[in-house]
């Protein structure tokens, strides 16, 4: 190991979109596992939406928000280097909540032993990961998707919702979204096997271009956006439509809310059923939806996508080009080798 460690803290508190200065990479010593701890070497971390509202002061809905200088939080797979834990032992690949660092120390119990079996191990902070996780409980658990009805997703080339419109399609629904290019459009519709999608920014109608795309209507949305792009879809839904919130990537940069039309009337008159959930809701049943994922994905179900993000260093600039969309599929930052 390296005589220090490397961490990417939290400098400043953004004010809108994140800036490199917002961030800072330090060094200090590799700390060593307390009784029932594992110290774990980084090779993959995550970037996801869900950081930037833990950057707020005020973000404490659900989790306290990261403190000034604090390494920024998030998911990483990585391989263990000491273990004080009877379940982990030198060598195993886990995957838990260390942060943005090279090398970390977490309880034990709170981590994941990877099957290096199953699948290449960036996937489990992918699509047998919190992405995939959030996908099958926000769809089939809150939506409850019947064979044959419309699902229409927001931000349908990311890592939940290109994976929603393929588990609509494994469940025999019709699966419609939205992305950011017209690159992205083609690959939900040509490699993910979505029925149609179409480009948000080259879209000056929506309502009528989900209209087109979707003409028996929408009985499932999964909203992955908000703002505008969840406006356009209350005319087109039909009676007894459900909508999963999931996230609202078009508002967390926002310094002032966006203003929009009041909309809730249309859940009487359509008898329309929303609901905001966090996977962790579900933590009882992760290990029954990873079991399903993965055969799905073995059995060529599912296909997923991967951007990756080489060095430490480069973890803001991965995460600020996550919030602009640049990413297709899970954005991950390589920060070391496998073994």
């Amino acid at each position: 190991m390296p005589a220090l460690n490397r961490q990417i803290v939290l400098a400043s508190r953004p004010d809108g979109y994140p800036i490199e200065s917002n961030f800072e990479l330090v060094e200090n010593p590799i700390p060593d596992p307390a009784e029932g701890e594992i110290l774990v070497r980084t090779i993959y971390l995550s970037v996801d939406p869900y950081m930037r509202g833990r950057m707020n002061a005020s973000q404490k809905s659900y989790a306290p928000p990261v403190g000034n200088r604090e390494v920024i939080t998030g998911g990483v797979v990585g391989e263990i280097v000491k273990s004080k834990h009877d379940q982990f032992q030198v060598g195993d690949i886990a995957q838990c909540q260390l942060g943005w660092q090279a090398y970390g120390t977490v309880a034990g119990e709170t981590a994941r032993k990877i099957d290096l079996d199953q699948a290449p191990i960036s996937t489990s902070l992918g699509i047998l990961g919190m992405p995939g996780l959030t996908a099958y409980f926000g769809l089939l658990d809150v939506c409850e998707p019947q064979a044959g009805e419309t699902v229409f997703i927001s931000g349908a080339a990311g890592a939940v919702g290109s994976l929603v419109g393929q588990i609509a399609k494994i469940k025999g629904c019709r699966a419609v979204g939205s992305a950011g290019t017209d690159q992205k459009v083609e690959h939900v519709v040509s490699d993910l096997g979505f029925d149609a999608a179409y480009n948000y920014k080259a879209t000056s109608d929506y309502v009528a271009k989900i209209a087109e795309l979707c003409s028996e209507g929408v009985d499932v949305y999964f909203d992955n956006v908000g703002g505008k792009q969840t406006d356009s879809v209350f005319p087109n839904f039909n009676i007894g439509a459900r909508i999963s919130i999931c996230g609202q990537i078009s508002q967390y940069n926002r310094k002032q809310p966006e203003l929009g039309p009041r909309l809730f009337f249309n859940f009487i008159t359509k008898r329309l059923r929303m609901r905001g959930f966090l996977v962790f809701d579900f933590v009882d049943r992760h290990p029954q939806a990873l079991a399903e994922m993965t055969k799905w994905l073995n059995t060529g179900k599912l296909q997923y996508r991967e951007t990756i993000t080489n060095g430490l260093e480069n973890a803001p600039t991965a995460f600020i080009s996550m919030l602009k969309g640049g990413n297709l599929g899970k954005q991950l930052v390589k920060v070391s080798d496998e073994i």
